[in-house]
C-alpha cells in the first residue's frame, strides 16, 4: 500500500496538471501584466475578506466598507481580465473544497 503522504503529493501534481489550474495560472499571468489592476483586485479581495469576517462574527458592518466593496466589485467585475481570474480562482477553489469534503468523510460516523 502506498504511503498517504505520497498519495497527497500525487494529488497535488494532478491538480497542477489539471486544466483548471493551468487556466488559473494563465489568468494570473495576465493579471500580473497589469500592476494597477492587480493592486485593485488585491484591495477588493482584502475588503471582501474583512466583510466576510465581520459578517461571520456578527459584528455590524460599517456603511463605508459596504459602499467601497460594492464600488470595487463593479469596477473589478467589469474588467474581463480580473473577472476571468476570479472565475478561474473560484473554479479551482471549488475543486479543492470538494476534495477536502471527500477526505473529511473519513471522520464521519456511520
Amino acid at each position: 500500500m502506498q504511503n498517504v503522504y505520497d498519495i497527497a503529493h500525487d494529488l497535488v501534481r494532478s491538480l497542477k496538471e489539471s486544466d483548471q489550474y493551468k487556466n488559473l495560472e494563465a489568468a494570473r499571468a495576465q493579471l500580473n501584466a497589469n500592476p494597477e489592476l492587480k493592486n485593485m483586485l488585491s484591495d477588493f479581495q482584502e475588503k471582501s475578506q474583512n466583510f466576510q469576517m465581520l459578517m461571520m462574527s456578527g459584528q455590524e458592518i460599517p456603511e463605508d466598507l459596504q459602499q467601497q466593496l460594492q464600488q470595487l466589485s463593479g469596477i473589478v467585475m467589469a474588467d474581463p481580465t480580473a473577472a476571468n481570474y476570479l472565475q478561474c480562482q473560484m473554479t479551482l477553489s471549488t475543486i479543492v473544497q470538494e476534495l477536502v469534503g471527500i477526505i473529511a468523510d473519513v471522520f464521519k460516523e456511520e
